[in-house]
């Protein structure tokens, strides 16, 4: 089965964001992953029209009420009409995610995947600290390339550990 990598981030973004974004896209295509993103538009557009550049497959998990209001670079696209709450069902599609910078939303995003044992790797993203301590989960990397060999192989990493409770249990 597809590895399913969230690209998380703003929705009105810098040039530097939407370049770094563009090639994440495009490299998790490339790797035959599945790209997930909120599908509006900055961060989510750019990572989309990265992947449908290099014929993959980029799904949407929009907040509102038509697919009329996602990026044109979507492959599929899923309406929620939950606002902001899309973002627990965005994060709970993914085996890991890749955070571009980001605001308030993707902070939720992040806190929703620590919370749930997901990965996150993020690109000039938030800074977190707990009782004035780093929070190692979030492993902060340089760029694409580096972004998605990490989310790769905590993904994969996160999958067979799964695989081996469900074993363990059966």
């Amino acid at each position: 089965m597809a590895l399913y990598i969230g690209v998380i981030g703003e929705r009105i973004c810098h040039e530097a964001h939407r370049q770094i974004a563009e090639k994440v896209g495009q490299l998790i295509a490339e790797s035959g992953a599945v790209l997930v993103c909120g599908g509006m538009g900055g961060v989510m557009e750019a990572a989309s029209y990265g992947a449908m550049n290099a014929k993959g497959v980029a799904l949407g998990i929009l907040p509102g009420h038509s697919r009329d209001e996602g990026n044109p670079y979507l492959t599929f696209s899923i309406i929620t009409g939950m606002g902001e709450g899309r973002n627990l069902i965005l994060v709970r599609s993914c085996d890991a995610l890749i955070a571009i910078g980001g605001g308030y939303g993707t902070l939720s995003e992040i806190a929703f995947a620590h919370k749930l044992g997901i990965p996150v790797v993020g690109i000039h993203t938030w800074n977190l600290t707990k009782e004035g301590k780093g929070d190692t989960r979030l492993v902060e990397v340089s760029g694409p390339e580096e972004a998605v060999e990490k989310a790769f192989e905590r993904a994969q990493s996160r999958r067979q550990e799964k695989g081996q409770r469900i074993k363990e249990k059966g």
